[in-house]
């Protein structure tokens, strides 16, 4: 039996311009077997959660180096809920405090991936999620 191909979306919300790890995870994603679209930089949360539709992604992976990872999952959690996009799981990854983790998993990010974690644990954990 053949199994879907995990869909994921790598998406830099905000004025955040730090986008070498971003696409550096979408190339290992990529490399692991999983359909992977990247969204650039610069993206408002409307421009991902449409995305995410038109994609018909299983996974939102947002990459955030601005310290906002808070109040941006909160909102895009939020949308999503709005949008009915039930089927489809948040992560969130880059420069995360570890006093945040539980926080974010809390208001319902399914993973966090902080600065460092291997590619093995990421794609582990898409998987494990999936």
């Amino acid at each position: 039996m053949k199994t879907k191909k995990i869909k994921i979306l790598i998406a830099k919300p905000g004025l955040d311009g730090h986008d070498k790890g971003a696409k550096i995870v979408a190339l290992a994603l990529r490399d692991a077997g999983m359909e992977v679209i990247y969204s650039g930089l610069h993206q408002t949360l409307e421009q991902i959660i449409e995305t995410a539709i038109k994609e018909s992604v299983n996974v939102i992976g947002l990459s955030i180096m601005s310290g906002a990872h808070l109040p941006i999952s909160e909102k895009l959690i939020s949308m999503m809920k709005k949008q009915k996009l039930n089927n489809v799981y948040l992560t969130v990854g880059g420069v995360i405090p570890n006093q945040d983790i539980p926080k974010l998993k809390e208001m319902g990010v399914a993973k966090v991936f902080p600065g460092g974690t291997s590619f093995d644990d990421i794609v582990k954990g898409i998987n494990e999620i999936v």
